[in-house]
């Protein structure tokens, strides 16, 4: 089985991190001074992590396996990517360019504390028409960037927002629950080259989207993406970095509220949420009476 780490709530609230394997789940906790934090800082390995003997209890809950890292996406590392830009946008002509150039597409998705964990619910805009996810490998770098381990991740989108203008991007981007993490993290060594990454979408208890991937199909290697992101930006306690889709529903398709998202990768596990809506309804403001 594969070695596999969690992060955890306890029925207290206490959060501890905890060992197990991706086909059977956290089993033990790790000693409670371990941190995702102090580990990523110190540029330790995983297998540093020690055990405190402890049985996870039943009622523990798997969270984002996230605590104070960032969380940096890149976009348009696959070739179905691009040309879904192209389809949503008025000027295709950036994603083009930047599919073809030297420097990625690399921007702030979410801190850790807004993550969302298996089990819980992802976030479509309410003043969003077109909404879609985005499964994705999600690596976790140490506090010199290199990369340690990977997780499944959900950079849910809206479509209509970022294609009305390319400005718009961190408002399609960036919002309460519109990033998923989890289950667990996978030592990086522990992985194969090439990752299958399979989606599906429930909707009404029938499937609507069936789709997968694979990251033999990416333009860019992770190492390149890792690189990039510490240019010129340093990460204390590490980060995370969600690589980029290569599966994109139809045009016709936006997610909806009570859809459930399911994105499966072999020797990482699954990640399923649920599809809330989020934010108030867009308010039209009167210029001509003096609103600022």
């Amino acid at each position: 089985m594969t070695s596999a780490l969690y992060r955890v709530r306890l029925a207290d609230g206490t959060r501890r991190l905890a060992w197990g394997s991706v086909e059977a789940g956290p089993r033990s906790l790790a000693d409670p001074s371990a941190s995702l934090d102090r580990v990523l800082s110190e540029r330790r390995s995983f297998a540093s992590i020690g055990s405190a003997d402890e049985r996870v209890p039943a009622d523990a809950v798997v969270v984002a396996p996230v605590e104070g890292q960032e969380v940096w996406a890149a976009g348009v590392t696959y070739l179905r990517s691009r040309d879904a830009r192209r389809e949503e946008t008025v000027d295709a002509t950036p994603y083009d360019l930047v599919y073809e150039a030297d420097r990625p597409e690399l921007f702030f998705k979410a801190p850790g504390w807004r993550c969302v964990g298996p089990g819980e619910a992802i976030g479509i805009r309410r003043d969003s028409a077109w909404n879609v996810p985005e499964p994705e490998i999600a690596l976790v770098l140490d506090a010199d960037l290199r990369i340690v381990g990977a997780t499944i991740g959900n950079d849910v989108s809206s479509r209509s927002i970022e294609g009305e203008n390319p400005l718009y991007l961190p408002q399609a981007k960036i919002y309460d629950a519109a990033c998923a993490l989890g289950p667990c993290i996978v030592p990086i060594a522990d992985l194969p080259d090439a990752l299958e990454i399979r989606m599906q979408v429930e909707r009404d208890g029938e499937i609507v989207v069936v789709d997968r991937t694979t990251t033999a199909q990416m333009r860019r290697p992770f190492d390149e993406l890792a690189d990039w992101l510490g240019r010129a930006l340093s990460f204390p306690v590490g980060a995370i970095v969600l690589t980029g889709t290569g599966v994109v529903p139809e045009p016709a398709f936006t997610l909806r509220v009570g859809d459930v998202v399911r994105i499966e990768v072999d020797g990482i596990g699954t990640l399923s949420n649920p599809v809330v809506e989020v934010g108030e309804p867009p308010r039209r403001r009167d210029r001509a009476a003096g609103a600022d």
